[in-house]
């Protein structure tokens, strides 16, 4: 009975699929428990500093401190800031005069005259130490105060920024982050020989074609997959009131499957990964629009929003400090984009890791790189921001599976 109550569900939703009345599991987590981190990534925690889902941890900025003179050896000021053993160094945001070492970043200003800037020693120490008690939303980490460099280390870099008084110059057009030419993603995206995610696009179907542990597979409700689905990722992620929650393709999958099926398909695991390739590439050239019609989604809108601008981490970086303020501009060698532009692509293969991502994954990449302590894929948190991202690509048309660095 309960097989052919499912059924009939579903051949409703055939004719009007609407997110709030698909059969979903509603209980508990669909991420794998405990959750812990993959097993190649950074093991290191950062239980000291905010997290998306935790924002009042990060100790605050102190008073200013107050210093007449600052004596250190440049040499070794020179040497820590373009150590990029230590957080990326000076060099992944900042060119630093002649004596620049190869493809620095311009996320922050151009240091190669800031000795003759007519800053005192006491701005030098304190803006190296923490930059907030200047400006409390500054894209530069407290180096300092949260830990990076010691009394010691940050006197010896005073003393080498007192020492920039000559521009840098470039004899290779790739080392200057003015000329650097923008990267173009051009590869095809769909040729398996180039891309490996294209390769689960038919696993996925296949996936969808299998009879779960109750006989049931996707199929059998939705036997015309390219019609039922032609829009269905390109409106994800929604707001799942029976879950108060945000609700995103791969949590969507992973709940629907449990609740029709019976299979068992976590969020980022294999299966639902590859599932969530295929029903992405079923919407293809669609356009990206999000429904905050609902007071609720609106809300969840707007909470996104505001963690997009929640500083998190050691190094106390928020999503919008290098996708806006940082936007179209690099660190190190890697282009920061706009977050426009940054969600018509997913899921793909990552070619950095040689793994098939969704946003999820990304989003807990990013935390990790900044040192903040990831969330479970189906946070709350990573839901919203979710949300958030999607509409601020809303227009752009789906690419799906694509590739990236």
């Amino acid at each position: 009975m309960i097989a052919v109550a499912r059924l009939a569900l579903a051949a409703v939703l055939l004719a009007g699929p609407a997110l709030a009345e698909a059969p979903l599991e509603l209980e508990g987590p669909v991420s794998p428990q405990p959750w812990q981190r993959y097993g190649d990534w950074n093991k290191a925690r950062w239980d000291n500093y905010n997290t998306l889902a935790k924002r009042d941890v990060t100790p605050p900025k102190g008073s200013e401190i107050e210093l007449k003179e600052v004596k250190g050896d440049a040499a070794t000021g020179q040497k820590l800031a373009f150590d990029r053993s230590r957080g990326g160094g000076c060099l992944a945001c900042h060119v630093m005069g002649p004596k620049t070492l190869e493809v620095p970043g311009n996320v922050g200003p151009d240091l190669s005259e800031i000795g003759t800037a007519g800053r005192t020693d006491q701005w030098f120490y304190n803006y190296v130490f923490d930059p907030r008690v200047y400006n409390p939303q500054s894209m530069m980490p407290p180096w300092g105060k949260h830990g990076f460099y010691k009394d010691d280390e940050i006197r010896d870099i005073v003393a080498f920024l007192k020492t920039l008084k000559t521009p840098a110059k470039f004899t290779n057009p790739i080392d200057d982050p003015e000329k650097r030419a923008k990267p173009v993603e051009d590869r095809d995206a769909l040729d398996p020989f180039v891309n490996p995610a294209a390769e689960r696009i038919d696993v996925g179907a296949s996936l969808f074609k299998k009879p779960g542990p109750n006989g049931q597979a996707c199929i059998a409700c939705h036997a015309d997959p390219k019609a039922a689905f032609k829009r269905w990722a390109v409106e994800m992620p929604k707001w799942e009131p029976r879950l108060k929650k945000v609700l995103g393709a791969e949590e969507f999958i992973a709940r629907h499957a449990k609740a029709t099926t019976g299979a068992d398909v976590p969020m980022e695991t294999r299966d639902n990964i590859d599932l969530s390739i295929y029903l992405h590439n079923l919407a293809n050239g669609q356009a990206i629009k999000v429904d905050l019609s609902s007071p609720d989604a609106q809300a969840a809108y707007e909470r996104g929003v505001a963690l997009s601008r929640t500083k998190v981490g050691q190094f106390n970086f928020a999503c919008t400090d290098c996708h806006e303020l940082g936007a179209n501009k690099w660190i190190r060698g890697q282009w920061l984009g706009d977050p426009k532009g940054q969600y018509d692509h997913f899921p793909l293969w990552r070619t950095s890791r040689n793994e098939n991502w969704d946003i999820r994954k990304r989003f807990q990449w990013c935390n990790v790189q900044v040192r903040a302590n990831e969330l479970p894929p189906d946070a709350v948190e990573y839901g919203e921001l979710e949300l958030y991202l999607r509409k601020a690509n809303e227009g752009l048309t789906l690419s799906a599976p694509n590739i990236r660095h």
